[in-house]
């Protein structure tokens, strides 16, 4: 089957019929959403054809699909109804999908976003993802995966998780690159900014220096694993000692841990 956002994408999908989605695996009723109801999706894709045939599929595989071509439309839709994911595009016409899935974030709408798009670079990902997305597949894709992907959202269901870290008086913006320690604003290196990032994701944790060195340097880092007391140093002097704390505390043996008690007394 040719991968769906190849050209000719009105052969991408074939019809779907009834025996062949029962066929695949669990009945597609047994896909429920908020309060037992089917499960709803807003897509927002402003390439007609393109939305038309996934849609078409979606709807084959138990999916009630509202479908919009456009940004600031499906903003209005996804901050007005009720869905249990959102399918977003990021190159859109009036308002790009970074900035809608940032806009339904800042308002509190947690519904599950994957972002379906062209863009297939890494640092479009990163984008997406610190804006409050939750997953993210690239055109062409398989319609299999895709479906796959939508019923694992749906599954994990829309907790909160707001975009802005706070640990303590501690904040931490992934979008703006900003940190405050209440309102004084501190000026962070990039390595020093995704070591405070990974540690404001696991507050309480005690994280080692090798996942320390997968998460903020690299996977295939070979250099000496002290960098990572090094940098630590450099962050203790510019989140803790200014303001009389110790929130980045010493697990002797083991590794860090982000704490969130000692308060800035300024």
């Amino acid at each position: 089957m040719r991968p769906i956002g190849c050209e000719e994408p009105e052969k991408a999908l074939p019809e779907v019929s009834s025996q062949r989605v029962l066929s695949r695996g669990p009945p597609r009723w047994e896909l429920t959403g908020k309060a037992g109801r089917l499960v709803r999706i807003l897509m927002v894709e402003d390439e007609v054809r393109l939305a038309e045939t996934v849609r078409r599929g979606l709807v084959a595989e138990g999916f009630v699909v509202d479908l919009v071509h456009d940004g600031a439309e499906g903003l209005e839709h996804a901050r007005s109804r009720d869905y249990d994911v959102l399918v977003l595009d990021i190159m859109l016409p009036s308002l790009n999908g970074y900035d809608v899935c940032r806009s339904l974030r800042e308002a509190g709408v947690w519904t599950p976003v994957l972002m379906l798009t062209a863009k297939d670079g890494e640092y479009d990902q990163v984008d997406a993802f610190d804006l409050g997305a939750d997953d993210y597949l690239t055109k062409p894709f398989s319609f299999v995966v895709l479906v796959a992907r939508l019923r694992a959202l749906v599954r994990r269901g829309a907790p909160e998780r707001p975009t802005v870290l706070k640990v303590g008086d501690l904040t931490l913006d992934p979008a703006t690159r900003m940190v405050h320690s209440g309102v004084t604003e501190i000026d962070l290196t990039p390595r020093e900014f995704g070591l405070l990032h990974f540690l404001m994701r696991h507050p309480g944790d005690v994280v080692s220096k090798l996942e320390i060195l997968q998460a903020v340097w690299d996977l295939n880092y070979e250099g000496d694993e002290n960098v990572v007391e090094v940098y630590v140093g450099y962050l203790r002097r510019k989140i803790d000692q200014p303001f009389g704390r110790q929130s980045i505390q010493t697990v002797r043996g083991v590794g860090y841990r982000l704490s969130g008690q000692g308060a800035s007394q300024r």
